[in-house]
């Protein structure tokens, strides 16, 4: 029972001035995540794999697009059933460096050892 696939979208293909009849996208659950893809030759090959559905559909979509087909031959893919494509979260930006606090520097100045004085009578020279 946990191979049943599951209808989760349809896709239309141009085929220059024709709309071809929708290819049906099918959800298999599995315990290892799920695979979303359309059972129709040539476009089974594309397969969006995930940890949820809406990172299976996610993960479809952006294979299908890397697929080389041009944006304005195909239509969809269109969801139902409450799949929204989830994409991972964009990486954080480094913060910032903080700036140095006073108190730190001063203790930093302070750790520092004093240059050496000339209070040294063999050192200095009279004339």
């Amino acid at each position: 029972m946990a191979n049943l696939l599951e209808y989760v979208g349809t896709l239309h293909i141009f085929l220059g001035p024709y709309r071809g009849n929708p290819i049906s996208i099918y959800l298999r659950r599995a315990e290892a995540g799920c695979q979303i893809a359309p059972r129709v030759y040539p476009w089974n090959e594309v397969v969006g794999v995930g940890a949820t559905p809406n990172k299976a559909a996610a993960d479809f979509e952006d294979k299908w697009k890397a697929r080389g087909i041009a944006q304005d031959m195909y239509d969809g893919p269109h969801w139902e059933g409450g799949i929204k494509p989830e994409r991972p979260a964009p990486p954080k930006p480094a913060a910032p460096p903080k700036p140095a606090t006073p108190a730190a520097d001063a203790a930093a100045v302070s750790a520092t050892p004093a240059p050496p004085t000339s209070s040294d009578p063999s050192s200095s020279s009279s004339s």
